[in-house]
Formats: C-alpha cells, structure tokens, sequence
C-alpha cells in the first residue's frame, strides 16, 4: 500500500497538460487545451484539459477526471500503479507496505499478466547482460547490429535461453501462475509438458504508450528453416497487434514536438534510427498497417511519413497502406531508400546529419511519389497509363478533406498529362459508388434500428429536479467561496391578506447562501451521487477558507470524481465550437453569479411547489372519490393548494415566467 505522504507529493507535482501531453498532442484554447480524443475515432477535437482546474473532459465519450483517472481510463492501470506512474515521471521517491499474500491474489487476470510480461522482461534482460551464453550469443549479435549497451537499455533488449523452458521454470520457481504464462502467451502449455515461446532468440518488448509491456517481439539466431524468422506474443487480454506500434513510448515526445512520425517497418529500423539521433519515429512490427495504428500517431500529430526499403516488390506491396492513412484525414510523405538499403542499415552507415538530410531532400508528396513507382511500369503503355490515373484518383478519393482533394487533383494533372475536368470526372465517380455503398450500410443499419426500435422500451423522462441539484453542485464548486451581493425575497402580507415578496440586499459568501436557502426550505436532494456530494462540498467550504477544486476532487472517490468533472467542464464545451470566431458570444455564469444562483434556487422552490400541487391535488380526487356525499371534507387541503399556487404565482414573477 503507497503512503499517503507519496500521494500528496505526486498530487502536488503533477501538471495535468504534461501527463495528457505523453499521450494526447494539445493545442492551447483560451486558458485551457484542447486535443482528438484518445477514447474516439473522430476529426475535431472534443477532448479539453483545464490546467486551473486540473481536470480533463472527452465530450465525445462522456469520460473525465483528474489525471489519476485518465492513466486509469487510457492505459488500464489500477489506482497504485497510476501513482506509481506519476512519481517516476516526477522523480518522487514511492513509499509503500508491503503487499500480503491475499492482496496478490486479488489482483485482476489483466493485472497478473502485466506483472508476469514485466518479470519476463527482467529475466529476458538478466540472462543477455549476466550470463555466459546470453553474452555469447544474444549480446553478440545486438552488437554486430551496432546497438550500443545505452540503446539496448533503452529498448529493454534481451535473450531467452536456447534451452525448453528456462524462463517458464524461473516464472513458476518465482511463484507466478501457470495460467497466466499461458494467457500471456510466454509459455506453451501441451497436456503434461509446457515450454517456452522465444527458446533462443534475442528479445524485443513491445510497451504501450505509457511503458507498459503488452508483448514480444523474438528473431531466432540460427537456420532453422521451420522456424520463423521473428515470432510476436499471441493476441491477449492486453496486447493487440492492431492496436499497437513498437517504439510508441520512446518516441511520443519527439512525434508531437517534431509534427512529424517516421513510419517504418521493423524493430532494429526503429532502434538504428534511435541510436543515430532520430526519435520521432515507430514501427507497424511487420504486420500490415491499421486503421488503429495510424489512429494512435494522429493523437501526437498529423503528419506521417511512411519510410520504405530500397526493394521494389517492397515498395510496391506497402504502398497499399498509404490510402489508409489518407483516410484518416491524415498528411503523408513518402521516402524510399537506395536499392538494397532499408531504415536500419542506412542509418547505419550515415550520421545524423546526413540521415535527415536524406530524409529532408527525399521525402515527397503521397501523389509524386505514386506516380513516379507506377510510371515506370506503366511506361508506352497505354492501358497501364489508365490504370495509373486512376490508382492515383482512387488514392485522393480516400482524403476527407475537399480542399485538400482539389489540390491533389490539380498535382496529379499536372504531373500526368491530363485534364483536370477528366479527373474530377473520375473522382466524383468513385466517390459516388463509395457513397451508394455507404447508403447501403446506412439502409441496412436502419432496418436493424427499426426493429431494435420496435423491440425498445420507451426511454425515462428527464428528471428536471436532477438538473437543478446538478446546477447547485456546480455553482458550490464554481463560486462556492466566493462573496456575492443577494437580493433576498422576504415574503410579507398587505392589508388586503395577500402576500408579496419584498426585496432585502445582503452580502454573504456563495455557499452560506445556498446551505441556508435549502435549509429554511427543509429541501432535500433526491439524486443519491448529488446528495453525497452535496454534504461533503458543504462541509468542506464550512471548514476550508481556501477550498481549492483540484484538492478535492483528488480526495474523493472515481465515480463522484466523474460527477463533478462532467458538472466542472460543461462551460469549455463552448471553446470547442469556437463561438467566439462566428462574433456569437455566450454569457458565462461568472458575469451574474448572484443572479444566477438565486434563480437556481428559485426555479428549485418553483419545481417542488408545482410537484406538491399536484400531490394535494391527486390526494383531493383521491378524497372525493372515497367520499359517499356529495361534499367531501377536503376544504383544508383545497386551501393548501390555494395557497401553494400564490407562492407559484410569486416565484413565476420573480423569474418573469408567463404563467
């Protein structure tokens, strides 16, 4: 268990736009950030950060919290190992108990397998820098590659022993479960036998976004020609080769300063181009490029530039991936490199400054780089010629964005020869079979709909007296310490019996005004999250003269965190849609605080005493229906209602209601 003194330093050090940051590339909005969300596909930014309240808000999936609850909801950790997060990052020294036996095993199957893909990372490292054949071999071959020890460290490189089942013996001995070795896909588990996956081949972990290792990555050391050359962990709970890219932890940072990722195809690609000096770049781990992948990098940035291998057959093969990342909405360059080079050995063999100048002269425009591969195949032909325009249409129809197709389609004329109308032609032709397509999922998802819709109970109306406990949190959490100048409304009686509300100036503190307005009334919330948030908000304003939001969010549970994060970031909504840039201006609460909690509690009352009217009224139906005479005794209760509406009538003028 982590010291709370360990906590509080991490609350304190922590910087909510530098732990999403890691993650998510931001762009200032006002006082706040705003960025994709991380949660959602989507093109506009719904995602918003608020560096004074140290909050973050996804409008897109409803999510939020402090920063605890986004390593939480993004990377899947548990609360201890998202403080622990956080104090590495801010070089803060953790102290903790000891865990017993009996919290070991509560730990989740997801959690169990970290733990058993973190104790194989250390082994795989201890057996390549402490042991004879782990030097011999694994160590020797990393440094014919020309990985320094410094690299090697950073990547977390190592070596499973040529031998059955090393590791899985150490990992039992160790007491960690057969079951999740298995889950993990470390171990190979046949009737009465289990053995090692990697047996003999250097090691390479894959880590998610936050260092988390999700896998590996192992290439065999000899000829054996039935075994695969590199060998990845199976799918599992925790690791999704679709959904991940080698390199991603190392490289984030640089992605999102640079504006740029290198896209490339292997580990020692990625880890050459590292050691010579250039950081902003990852791998798709061999296998075919995703739709998830590239939605990854489009959070740190959106430029890709796609580096391929000197090979044709290579070129012409991973060319397919480039219309993927087109349709992401993304901006791609394209590199290739000399026949017979690839990343890693022309890395290499250059310098620095020499790679990134290769890389500056040689990448170019998704559109020249297509045209200049297929025009050598297509060269006095023809028919070939044809099939190339259109390619290179097919390719621009996937762009999402229609001033970026235009410019396209006027590049593409140019550097092909041929009209721009013939092209346009051809795009709205694709883009109209596309679109029959899309009606026709869309039609298809509409008869399912109906019959769902069939099938669906009718939906709950919208609990009004909800919306304005809401809005009474929000104005405690807002303003609550603030002092405001309030019209009180003391009602009185004329000569006449009738009542009227004469207005009282005082000043007083934000929450003092609520609690006692709510307390005269005996209102009681009904939304049972509202309620307990609405008692420790007062007892905390009562005892702390310098209440601070992000304090007390960071004491309290997740999911009255959740609560209050989406009661907090209602108001930056509005910085997503740019009003301000339309000269459409919207009214913040703080311009009339006083004004605005008044009618909050006005608008309460009004809504209880129409409530009780029409529970007197169903009890005076209820009456005269159990009443044999013709006149019930029911005049009291009448009177009540009477008097109930008066008060109605008072507080609809208040607010200017028409009644």
């Amino acid at each position: 268990m982590i010291h709370k003194a360990t906590i509080d330093a991490v609350f304190e050090a922590i910087r909510l736009e530098e732990v999403i940051g890691d993650f998510v590339q931001l762009k200032k909005a006002g006082s706040n950030f705003k960025g994709l969300s991380p949660f959602s596909d989507e093109k506009s930014p719904s995602f918003m950060v608020s560096p004074v309240k140290q909050i973050w808000k996804d409008f897109s999936s409803g999510k939020g919290g402090n920063a605890i609850a986004f390593l939480m909801e993004h990377e899947h950790f548990t609360y201890p190992e998202a403080i622990k997060y956080l104090a590495k990052k801010y070089n803060i020294e953790v102290e903790e108990t000891e865990q017993t036996d009996e919290q070991k095993e509560q730990a989740d199957d997801r959690e169990s397998m970290y733990l058993v893909n973190e104790f194989a990372n250390t082994f795989f490292q201890n057996t390549l820098h402490k042991t004879e054949k782990g030097k011999a071999i694994g160590l020797t071959y990393f440094k014919e590659r020309g990985f320094t020890t410094e690299t090697m460290q950073k990547f977390g490189l190592g070596y499973s022993p040529d031998t059955w089942d090393a590791f899985t013996s150490e990992a039992l001995r160790k007491a960690y479960k057969l079951e999740f070795l298995e889950k993990t896909g470390l171990t190979i588990v046949k009737e009465e036998k289990q053995f090692d996956r990697f047996k003999g081949r250097v090691m390479f972990p894959i880590q998610s976004m936050s260092g988390r290792i999700l896998g590996f990555g192992g290439r065999i050391l000899t000829n054996e020609k039935k075994a695969a050359k590199y060998l990845n962990s199976p799918e599992s709970d925790v690791y999704h080769k679709s959904k991940v890219l080698y390199g991603i932890y190392q490289a984030k940072q640089a992605i999102a300063k640079e504006d740029n990722c290198f896209l490339v195809e292997g580990y020692t690609d990625v880890i050459q181009f590292h050691q010579t000096g250039v950081v902003n770049v990852v791998s798709s781990s061999g296998t075919a490029l995703t739709s998830d992948q590239i939605r990854l990098i489009s959070r740190l940035t959106k430029n890709i530039t796609v580096l391929f291998d000197g090979d044709a057959a290579g070129l012409r093969a991973s060319v397919r991936g480039i219309d993927l990342i087109l349709e992401q909405g993304m901006n791609v360059r394209v590199c290739s490199f000399p026949e017979g080079e690839d990343p890693d050995s022309f890395a290499k063999q250059n310098t620095l400054e020499e790679l990134t100048t290769y890389l500056e002269e040689n990448a170019q425009d998704f559109i020249r780089f297509k045209a200049s591969l297929l025009q050598k195949e297509s060269e006095n032909d023809p028919i070939k010629k044809a099939e190339l325009v259109r390619d290179m249409v097919t390719s621009i129809a996937k762009i999402p964005d229609v001033i970026k197709r235009e410019i396209y389609v006027q590049e593409c004329s140019r550097i092909m020869d041929i009209s721009e109308d013939v092209l346009f032609d051809t795009l709205a032709q694709i883009r109209n079979v596309e679109i029959k397509d899309q009606r026709k999922e869309i039609r298809k998802d509409r008869k399912s709909l109906e019959v769902v819709k069939k099938e669906s109970p009718k939906l709950p109306k919208i609990n009004e007296q909800n919306g304005f406990e809401k809005k009474i949190i929000e104005i405690l959490l807002l303003y609550g310490n603030q002092e405001e100048e309030f019209e009180d409304l003391i009602m009185k009686e004329n000569e006449d019996g009738d009542l009227y509300l004469e207005p009282e100036l005082f000043t007083t503190k934000v929450f003092e005004k609520v609690y006692l307005d709510l307390q005269e009334d005996e209102i009681e919330f009904a939304h049972a999250t509202f309620k307990s948030i609405y008692s420790v908000l007062i007892d905390q304003l009562h005892q702390q003269e310098d209440f601070k939001i992000e304090n007390f969010i960071n004491q309290i549970p997740p999911e009255i965190a959740y609560e209050i994060t989406e009661i907090m970031m209602d108001e930056e909504r509005h910085a997503l849609h740019r009003w301000v840039d339309m000269e459409i201006h919207v009214k913040k609460k703080d311009q009339s605080i006083s004004q605005y909690v008044s009618d909050t509690i006005l608008n309460l009352r009004r809504f209880l005493i129409v409530k009780k009217i029409e529970e007197l009224s169903q009890e005076v139906k209820a009456q005269s229906a159990n009443q044999d005479n013709e006149n019930p005794n029911n005049t009291e209760t009448i009177q009540d209602i009477m008097d109930y509406i008066s008060l109605k009538k008072l507080l609809s003028e208040k607010l200017n209601r028409v009644i």
